[in-house]
């Protein structure tokens, strides 16, 4: 384990106007393209702080439903999903192009991701999308989109959550259980120093093997940042890096 390196990723762009703190502690971040939250301006403030702490760049698409944050499956049409991810991505590529950075991988949001990682039509327009756009997905570990990826010949980032519970099946916990959410440091490291060792304890307290290619903290957590720096001091004890 000792000189392994891992990738933390963090969701940002949504207004909670953390980054400035957050950046220096993860190594990829996924920015809010205004589907649920974000605008010109937010993308780029938030892509030159991104560039100047060297991470690598993801779009954060969401349902066009900013009214609910893009935390609730919204009924569309296919066609107007595909148009609407489009229009998100492409317009975070265009600051991207004038500040010579790349789209490093697409990850979408909330409502959508959860959907997404098991319907196979959604999921179907999200691979399409990153396929033209030549990129990486960033998936659920062991879901259906992930599979579907790879048969694609989609590079695909099997992620987990560090701040999250887990049920049996992989489903994160619902937020409205009381035990849902990771909120000490130490449970924190224990549930990271597991996954790197390819196991979950999940909350039935049955082990389960993932794998994993980046972890991903919610940016939203009140928390994230002592957790974020705490965690960097534990890691680094065991020869572990985050880049």
């Amino acid at each position: 384990m000792k000189n392994l390196k891992i990738d933390i990723n963090s969701d940002v762009g949504e207004g909670i106007g953390n980054e400035d703190q957050l950046f220096p502690l993860i190594s990829s971040c996924n920015i809010a393209c205004g589907g649920h939250a974000g605008n010109l301006e937010t993308m780029l403030s938030v892509v030159r702080l991104a560039k100047k702490n060297n991470l690598k760049i993801g779009a954060h698409p969401s349902f066009p439903d900013r009214k609910n944050f893009g935390r609730k499956i919204m009924k569309i049409s296919n066609i107007n999903l595909e148009k609407s991810l489009k229009n998100q991505i492409e317009s975070l590529k265009n600051i991207l192009n004038k500040e010579n950075m790349d789209l490093n991988h697409i990850k979408p949001h909330g409502a959508l991701y959860n959907f997404a990682s098991n319907d196979k039509e959604t999921a179907r327009v999200i691979i399409n999308i990153t396929k033209e756009m030549k990129t990486k997905l960033y998936v659920p570990y062991s879901s259906l989109i992930s599979k579907m990826a790879i048969e694609e010949g989609v590079k695909t980032c099997n992620e987990l959550f560090i701040d999250r519970n887990y049920n049996s099946n992989l489903t994160l916990v619902s937020r409205e259980n009381s035990n849902a959410l990771i909120e000490s440091s130490n449970e924190m490291f224990t549930h990271v120093h597991n996954i790197i060792n390819n196991k979950i304890i999940c909350i039935n307290k049955k082990e389960t093997n993932v794998e994993f290619d980046t972890l991903c903290i919610h940016g939203d957590n009140p928390n994230v940042i002592e957790l974020l720096k705490d965690l960097h001091l534990k890691l680094k004890k065991i020869g572990i890096k985050i880049i």
